[in-house]
């Protein structure tokens, strides 16, 4: 079993930046899939990044891409996403998710572990 735990939204002006953190307790993150996504209020949730553990590739949802950079840290077997230049459209809560599966990366149904979320809203 892996618990997930977000941490690092908050309320930024357009043009800011914020880090998000997923930690991982129970099991290790290695060989795993690590997904970020998001859901805004009144829309479904939707594919920002992941990362590979095993193989360190990422993908990026192309609304993303430029701006959000996700990355691992094997000591702290943790899963950041560094947001920058961030845009009001970008305001929704954050989930991270974890399989040990390969899967495609981009689909949510196919996660086998989540987080609470954490709430990141961008004001213009």
């Amino acid at each position: 079993q892996v618990q997930l735990v977000e941490s690092g939204g908050g309320l930024v002006q357009a043009g800011d930046s914020l880090r998000l953190s997923c930690a991982a307790s129970g099991r290790t993150f290695s060989s795993y899939v690590v997904g970020w996504f998001r859901q805004a209020s009144g829309k479904e949730r939707e594919f920002v990044a992941a990362i590979r553990w095993s193989y360190d590739t990422t993908n990026y949802a192309s609304s993303v891409k430029g701006r959000f950079t996700i990355s691992r840290d094997n000591a702290k077997n943790t899963v950041y996403l560094q947001m920058n230049s961030l845009k009001p459209e970008d305001t929704a809560v954050y989930y991270c998710a974890a399989s040990r599966r390969t899967i495609p990366a981009g689909n949510p149904s196919l996660y086998d572990y989540w987080g609470q979320g954490t709430q990141v809203a961008v004001s213009s």
